[in-house]
């Protein structure tokens, strides 16, 4: 009997890879904490933080609150925010679980929630990855751990919405495409089942997270998947995905008890006003040569990437699959022109699209070069 089998070494690689993915993951999300952790104190980035963290100390005084009104902005009038519960919650139940282990549970809950959740995503896609045996699956890791703002939209000292969404819209997007990997390779596999309720829950938590970013992309999923196979969107692997995003969003609205604006289209004097102090909400100009430093320089070569999976396809190769991923990743590049907080979600669906549209590169070393 050999003691170092083959299962034993793979082991003991997973849990390097682990080890050494979670310090990355972390390191570059905590390399602000000297701004962060001050003389014994904790600060926040920016004055939303504290708006969210007073959210959520209301919540703490009174379980079960739901903060649909900000008595504490814009005094005496306040603002109806377009935040929601699920994230309040989430930081709370973080500080109750660090209660036992310092006196300022809530401002560390409000400071690591962000950086936390970016460490359960690349988890997520490491072990996601590996399943769908992806070939190029590490640049697409890599480049989740260091793009500058992926690591801005869930850094230390950042409770914010989008660090939710970023997660929950990362595990809907991967579930819709195992679902559709599933589906080509057996009709009636148990494994498209389950995608497709992860899916379901995912795009249901997400849009009541932040009924905005992700409702759009989620139109878009559905859009697509209704014009290439109407009968499959409704069809009865589906059904139990459907059932669970319906009821989330029912629950939703019932806790809510309110239909969030889309602020980005009001004449408010007000909104505007504020909407001019905020660089997420600026244009992104195609010639801006910060999309390198996001992306990196795949982003020259991808639209001849796609292009070479389009004729693929036109070849007979069984393609659809990525399909979603690809119209996910051209939509968000035409928004994040518009507005720069877009960027969050065409740097993630970039790196998850990244090992389909290097499928047809057989070097290596030109890949990791790049």
């Amino acid at each position: 009997m050999r003691i170092w089998d083959g299962a034993v070494i793979r082991g003991l690689l997973n849990v390097v890879q682990i080890v050494l993915l979670s310090a990355l993951f972390l390191i570059t999300r905590c390399a602000n904490h000297q701004n962060i952790f001050v003389a014994g104190n904790v600060y926040f980035v920016d004055a939303d933080c504290y708006a969210r963290m007073t959210r959520v100390q209301m919540c703490g005084a009174k379980p079960g609150l739901i903060v649909r009104h900000h008595a504490f902005e814009n005094f005496p009038e306040g603002t109806t925010p377009h935040t929601t519960a699920p994230l309040d919650y989430l930081i709370l139940g973080l500080s109750l679980l660090l209660g036992p282990f310092t006196m300022h549970p809530l401002d560390l809950a409000g400071a690591f929630v962000s950086p936390l959740l970016a460490l359960f995503g690349g988890l997520f896609l490491w072990w996601w990855s590996g399943k769908m045996k992806l070939r190029y699956r590490g640049v697409m890791l890599i480049l989740y751990a260091i793009s500058p703002i992926l690591v801005h939209g869930t850094e230390l000292g950042r409770p914010d919405h989008q660090s939710l969404s970023i997660l929950l819209m990362m595990i809907a997007i991967c579930a819709e495409w195992s679902s559709r990997t599933k589906a080509v390779e057996t009709a009636a596999s148990i494994h498209h089942d389950i995608w497709s309720v992860v899916s379901g829950i995912a795009w249901g938590l997400a849009i009541w997270n932040s009924a905005y970013e992700s409702l759009i992309l989620f139109l878009v999923v559905i859009i697509v998947s209704a014009i290439e196979d109407r009968k499959a969107l409704l069809g009865r692997s589906r059904r139990r995905g459907w059932l669970c995003f319906v009821l989330i969003i029912a629950l939703a609205l019932l806790v809510e008890r309110r239909i969030p604006a889309l602020l980005f289209w009001t004449s408010d004097a007000i909104f505007k006003n504020w909407a001019r102090t905020i660089g997420e909400l600026a244009h992104v100009s195609p010639a801006n040569p910060i999309w390198f430093r996001w992306c990196g320089y795949f982003l020259l070569i991808t639209p001849f990437l796609i292009l070479m999976q389009i004729k693929t396809r036109r070849d007979g190769a069984p393609n659809d699959r990525y399909l979603p991923v690809y119209v996910l990743l051209i939509v968000t590049y035409l928004l994040t022109i518009w507005q720069a907080r877009w960027g969050y979600f065409f740097v993630l669906i970039f790196a998850i699209a990244l090992p389909a549209l290097l499928e047809p590169v057989k070097s290596r070393a030109a890949v990791w070069i790049a």
